[in-house]
């Protein structure tokens, strides 16, 4: 015997009743804090990120100045070097 719905509203011979209470409320706010610590420490994470990359950024431009300097320094050194040997290569000619 295939089963049919009961729709008369009483219930059927050898069946239960089961009674289903669904409850709604509030969650009390507390989702909106959740929500608010984690836009919160989003915005903290970045601000740490963006200033790591600028520091980065400031050592490295400080370090490529400090290069440029000392390859200023030893261009200016070869110079002074090559000077000085073009004075005694002269000196050396006029005593001949």
């Amino acid at each position: 015997m295939a089963d049919e719905p009961n729709t008369s509203g009483k219930p059927s011979e050898g069946t239960t009743n089961t009674t289903i209470i669904h409850e709604s409320g509030s969650s009390g706010g507390s989702g909106w804090l959740i929500g608010v610590v984690i836009l919160a420490a989003l915005i903290i994470g970045f601000y740490f990120y963006t200033n790591s990359s600028n520091s980065e950024t400031a050592r490295n431009n400080a370090i490529t100045n400090a290069a440029n300097d000392i390859g200023d320094a030893a261009k200016k050194g070869g110079n002074a070097a090559q000077d000085a040997a073009e004075t005694l290569k002269k000196d050396s000619n006029e005593k001949k």
